[in-house]
């Protein structure tokens, strides 16, 4: 198929869906075949390592990488005659003994038939004599390429090391320039391969007024970025005290993950003793992502509500579905203000973090924390939670624990009885602050500015974005493993999900395959009600209800409606009633490869937005998408600006025309209709029985 053979009518088409920027983004992902088998076919070059050069630098054009293939000699000789070099998905992999080692590599082969095949004549010139150019797997994005393990080409140095002055470029306009990430994003080595090699340059930064320079970064970062959001708060004497700023990207983050967030007000900055309190979610891949960050100079309800009405403002007024926050009166009183539709839930990391310093030996000891965590997180009702709760105060001799008694007054925003339909995402865990406190611990020290510390916040968050995209990668261009290679259910499971919620999932299936008792309780026409044991657990048994006309399906234990992933208890149910593929609504779209695809949502408080048809509102995301992408793009060079702004003049007077043209059309109408009504008033005469 040749790409320039698109009708004006499907390029049309894809400009109404909102689909044109994919569709270039695919054009700049490969030549044409034809064009590719032109520049490639015949071609001459003089060395094996000329003619493994050629093709690799193809392949990183097109977005593959390149294995060495077999190769033949001329008789009675070692000198190469023919020599192979093959995509490197060409093959399968077969079967093979399953060992620790090899248990969970991801598969990388699809059996992908694109080749290339040199001949070397007496003279040593390599002539390319077969070249196929057909791909049967997703290509690399041009944003993606550099991660290409045969696209690598860093410029090494005498010394054997990266030389970054040879593959950087300095960005003054930041401030700094943090030669790790340009290195390991520039020249195709990832964060993990340029880590012991380059190190951070120093910054440098204007101590004095700190403040204004604090919001002269927010200024500069506005007049490169136009999705950039900053706000400040100032008393009532005009010093500023509060600061609120998140990044375009954040917006697009938080427009996919910003169903549950956690906003973290325990660590402070070294120099001011500000709170630094980070929005932060989860992606698709299970790995942390900041929507925004504040600076408050106090814990009072006031600068909470404004940072929250700020974060609210910048996010264009949509509200997450659930948010978890530290034991605090104010924050609680603020987002009851601000986000009343929001459910609002304690972090049971920040409860445990608070009871080190509460509870003594009790954190030591492992009988209690076991008591405390059943009443965090393993009631199933307020009964079992209350006597869950007595027996655990009454073992320890806790009656008078003036921090238990106020924690229990609030245990319907803890205890998980009360909150099992609260989307969560997996982010409300113990274990989430261990990850978290790692974003800002040991970025700064006493000596730190707000601009300094801004700066080394943005290295973070430029490093988590990049994980993201190393993660991207690895998902379009592997497989996970799966444990039961013939299952419909895990192969559906392993095409939709990223690697790390495939394996959440696959867990969750085996685990309710093999190692659950199952019976079927009840049934009336469409409904069946089974009850399930999980084997070695005790004897707990969770009820199953099935509706088999729809396929819906529900758990006691919430864990779909709390993480977006079918249980152990629903899985098995599925598989008695042999459902061989999982329905498409228990295939949450934020966990997915594609969940950054065509993502829009309806805003709570817009009421333009709520007026509008899904479809006009998928236009309007995709579209105004589309030109932010073109901006980022242009940006760099005066030509291409000058591309851009010309292409927006071009369409705005083509559009003028257009409303014009159908205003006049309008007119015309009613004109016409006016004077048809008025001839027929006319034939009709005068009323003879006036």
């Amino acid at each position: 198929m040749d790409y320039s053979e698109d009708s004006q009518e499907e390029s049309h088409q894809r400009r109404e869906n909102g689909e044109e920027a994919e569709k270039t983004a695919d054009y700049g992902n490969a030549l044409s075949r034809k064009e590719a088998t032109e520049e490639l076919l015949g071609c001459v070059v003089h060395s094996e390592e000329e003619a493994y050069r050629l093709y690799c630098d193809y392949g990183h054009r097109i977005g593959f990488s390149v294995r060495k293939g077999k190769q033949s000699y001329f008789i009675g000789t070692k000198n190469i005659r023919t020599k192979d070099y093959y995509c490197s998905k060409e093959g399968l992999k077969y079967d093979e003994p399953v060992t620790e080692a090899n248990f969970n590599r991801p598969d990388t082969r699809t059996n992908c038939k694109a080749m290339i095949r040199f001949r070397v004549d007496e003279k040593g010139r390599w002539t390319v004599i077969r070249f196929v150019p057909v791909h049967n797997h997703q290509l690399a994005k041009p944003g993606e390429r550099h991660m290409l393990r045969s696209a690598k080409s860093l410029a090494v140095g005498k010394s054997g090391v990266i030389d970054p002055s040879a593959s950087t470029e300095s960005h003054p306009i930041n401030g700094f320039s943090d030669m790790t990430g340009d290195v390991a994003e520039n020249s195709g080595y990832t964060i993990r391969e340029c880590y012991n090699q380059v190190g951070m340059q120093s910054i440098t930064v204007i101590e004095a007024g700190d403040s204004q320079s604090l919001v002269s970064y927010f200024k500069r970062r506005t007049n490169e970025e136009g999705m950039f959001y900053w706000d400040v708060q100032v008393d009532q004497e005009g010093r500023m005290t509060n600061f609120f700023y998140r990044d375009g990207k954040s917006r697009n983050d938080y427009g996919c993950f910003g169903d549950a967030i956690i906003f973290d007000t325990t660590y402070r900055t070294n120099k001011y003793n500000l709170i630094c309190a980070p929005f932060v979610g989860v992606d698709h891949h299970w790995q942390n992502v900041v929507f925004g960050c504040a600076f408050l100079l106090d814990e009072s309800v006031a600068s909470y509500g404004w940072v929250f009405k700020s974060f609210l403002e910048s996010m264009g007024g949509r509200s997450p579905k659930s948010i978890f926050t530290d034991q605090d009166e104010a924050i609680m009183q603020a987002v009851e203000q601000v986000f009343p539709n929001t459910q609002h839930c304690f972090s049971y990391w920040h409860i445990l973090k608070n009871a080190q310093s509460h509870l003594g030996s009790l954190n030591t000891s492992q009988a209690f924390q076991s008591m405390f965590t059943k009443c965090m997180q393993g009631s199933d009702s307020e009964e079992d939670f209350k006597e869950s709760w007595t027996a655990m105060i009454q073992e320890y001799k806790l009656q008078d624990n003036s921090w238990l008694i106020d924690l229990y007054t609030f245990h319907r925003k803890w205890c998980s009885a009360f909150n099992k339909d609260t989307f969560d995402g997996g982010i409300n865990s113990s274990q989430w602050g261990e990850v978290s406190s790692n974003i800002l611990n040991g970025i700064s020290d006493e000596n730190t500015s707000l601009t300094r510390f801004a700066l080394l916040l943005e290295k973070v968050v430029k490093d988590l974005r990049r994980n993201e995209s190393e993660e991207d990668f690895r998902c379009s261009q592997t497989a996970p493993v799966r444990a039961i290679k013939h299952s419909t259910v895990l192969k559906q499971a392993a095409e939709s999900y990223t690697h790390r919620i495939y394996k959440l999932f696959e867990a969750e299936f085996l685990d309710g395959c093999g190692a659950t008792s199952c019976h079927e309780t009840s049934s009336g026409g469409n409904l069946l009600r089974f009850g399930i044991t999980m084997q070695g657990r005790g004897s707990k048994v969770w009820d199953v209800v099935l509706d088999t006309s729809t396929m819906e399906i529900s758990c006691g234990c919430r864990k779909f409606e709390r993480m977006g992933l079918l249980c152990s208890h629903a899985l098995k149910v599925f598989t008695l009633q042999n459902v061989d593929t999982i329905p498409e609504k228990y295939v949450l779209k934020r966990w997915t490869k594609d969940a950054r695809k065509s993502m829009y949502t309806l805003a709570q408080d817009d009421s333009t937005q709520q007026e509008c048809t899904e479809a006009e509102l998928a236009y309007r995301n995709r579209a105004m998408q589309y030109a932010y992408n073109l901006i980022i793009k242009s940006q760099e060079v005066e030509e291409s600006r000058k591309i851009f702004w010309d292409s927006l003049e071009t369409g705005e007077k083509a559009l003028e025309v257009f409303f014009e043209m159908r205003n006049m059309r309008t007119q015309a109408a009613k004109d016409a209709s006016k004077n048809e009504k008025k001839k027929k008033k006319t034939s009709k005469g005068p009323n003879p029985s006036k």
